[in-house]
């Protein structure tokens, strides 16, 4: 028996976070490319310091993985698979700072059975760098605070400040830190360490590209990122649905059994501190300081805004090494048992689509539309494509035709990290265009009644051709209206 071996057999837990692990690296070639991924990926091909929608980590990444391996739909998933395996790794050194072998074991089952490494390792989104420099900079802060080691405030710093150039709601680290040391009656000391403030100037430092981008760009992102939800926030319309659609999508990151024992310790935490004034333990407090602000404070809201589904990501982190704590093997296994029936589900979807999904967020038909779109170009000749959907199919087919795809900004309408490509539409003057429209829940074969009224005033004439229909299998599962506009007039 070779040494792996034995140290398989010693450590079960690992067979387990393997498993996962290799099965989403062999289902990786049967993904298709999702329009986040086309629409991160074409952010790495137009480098700069940040990006209106978020920070740029996720677009350096996808940029140097196609530039070493290629400009393939399986690099793309590769990348996101390599950074959350890092993640899950990070993960291992963190939790074995706080738990027993046993203990952290059923932490690494639960976080690699958990759906969201799923998603993670699956789509290109920002949560991806965002989950790695999140772990990494906690594993710094505890070396820094309670092994005492100067250097590791210079390191937390830099990940800090990596994790914000990947996501804005990194800065629940800084806020975490200091909730700490505020709540620490034996750390608080550490206020008056120049080590401290030391980091906090560091992981600023480290975010001068996203500032000095916004500086740029009259602060669009950090406009774009608050105002609206600000606004949303501030009408304070009470809405149940919303809260309960919130735990839906949490209790399906997490599966039902771990989010309950969250649910469970959370409420125990929060209770023992209001109620008896009682502080748990200086390390289960380090770990409530990471967790608590942002898986809390995000469902408070939820109520009276819609928090999406990754934004308490970064809280599970530390949360799933306090549920190690507390989860027996009785329940361990029925999480287990539940994420294998999840990912053989999600395997049999992947591979032989059973449920259609009828929204643009799939991976499934871009490649064959941009197949049919090429033929309509040999057709219409010295013709430019766009579209109106925010980014979706402008990104895919951007990839897949790998030329120019313009977006809703042709039409006068803000067009997110479009706006921001440098296109002289100008260029465009007197130019015919084909505009494709995805038909989201297509109920028949029939052509649209009318058109975007944002395009008619753009062009002399419009003409709808036929519709692209996508089948998979015998059925038509997805449907695009197409329209050749005339003359385009780029200055009205």
């Amino acid at each position: 028996m070779s040494k792996f071996s034995r140290f398989l057999k010693k450590h079960p837990g690992l067979t387990w976070v393997l498993g996962f692990q290799i099965f989403r690296f062999f289902l990786l070639p049967f993904m298709g490319l999702m329009p986040q991924d086309g629409y991160y990926y074409m952010y790495g091909q137009h480098l700069s310091l940040s990006y209106f929608d978020h920070p740029g980590m996720i677009a350096y990444i996808l940029r140097v993985f196609t530039d070493i391996f290629g400009q393939f739909i399986f690099v793309i998933k590769l990348a996101d698979f390599t950074i959350t395996s890092l993640t899950i790794f990070s993960f291992y050194k963190l939790a074995s700072l706080f738990l027993s072998q046993e203990k952290l074991w059923r932490s690494m089952i639960l976080v690699a059975s958990s759906i969201f490494i799923s998603i993670l390792s699956f789509n290109s989104t920002p949560d991806v760098p965002l989950l790695l420099f999140w772990t990494l900079s906690v594993l710094c802060l505890y070396k820094a605070i309670f092994e005492q080691k100067k250097w590791f405030w210079i390191l937390s710093g830099i990940a800090m400040g990596l994790a914000f150039d990947s996501k804005y709601t990194a800065l629940l680290l800084q806020f975490g830190l200091l909730a700490f040391l505020v709540f620490s009656n034996k750390y608080r000391k550490l206020f008056l360490s120049p080590w401290l403030w030391f980091s906090l100037i560091i992981s600023i430092a480290v975010t001068f590209p996203v500032w000095y981008w916004n500086y740029q760009n009259e602060f669009a992102s950090f406009v774009f990122q608050s105002s609206e939800r600000t606004s949303s926030i501030s009408e304070f319309q009470v809405r149940p649905e919303l809260f309960f659609g919130a735990l839906g999508f949490q209790m399906f990151l997490l599966l039902p059994i771990l989010f309950s024992v969250i649910i469970v310790f959370s409420f125990k935490y929060i209770k023992r501190a209001l109620l008896k004034f009682k502080l748990p333990p200086q390390k289960t407090l380090f770990l409530l300081a990471f967790f608590v602000p942002t898986f809390v404070g995000f469902l408070l809201i939820t109520p009276i805004y819609w928090v999406k589904l990754n934004w308490m990501m970064p809280a599970y982190i530390t949360g799933i090494i306090i549920a190690g704590m507390f989860i027996s093997k009785k329940l361990l296994k029925a999480q287990v048992i539940a994420s294998i029936v999840f990912h053989l589900a999600l395997t049999a979807q992947v591979l032989f689509y059973l449920v259609p999904i009828k929204s643009d967020d799939t991976w499934v038909g871009w490649k064959e539309l941009s197949d049919e779109v090429k033929i309509l170009q040999e057709k219409y000749p010295n013709t430019f494509i766009f579209s109106v959907d925010g980014y979706k199919t402008s990104a895919q087919l951007r990839f897949f035709l790998d030329q120019k795809i313009y977006a809703q900004n042709i039409v006068g309408l803000s067009a997110k990290q479009f706006d921001y490509l440098g296109d002289d539409v100008s260029l465009l003057e007197g130019k015919d265009a084909l505009f494709i429209d995805s038909d989201k829940r297509f109920k028949n074969d029939l052509k649209k009644d009318n058109v975007h009224p944002s395009v008619p005033p753009k062009f002399t004439s419009i003409t709808q051709l036929e519709p692209i229909f996508v089948n998979k299998g015998t059925n038509k599962e997805r449907k695009f209206w197409i329209y050749l506009c005339k003359n385009y007039k780029a200055s009205e």
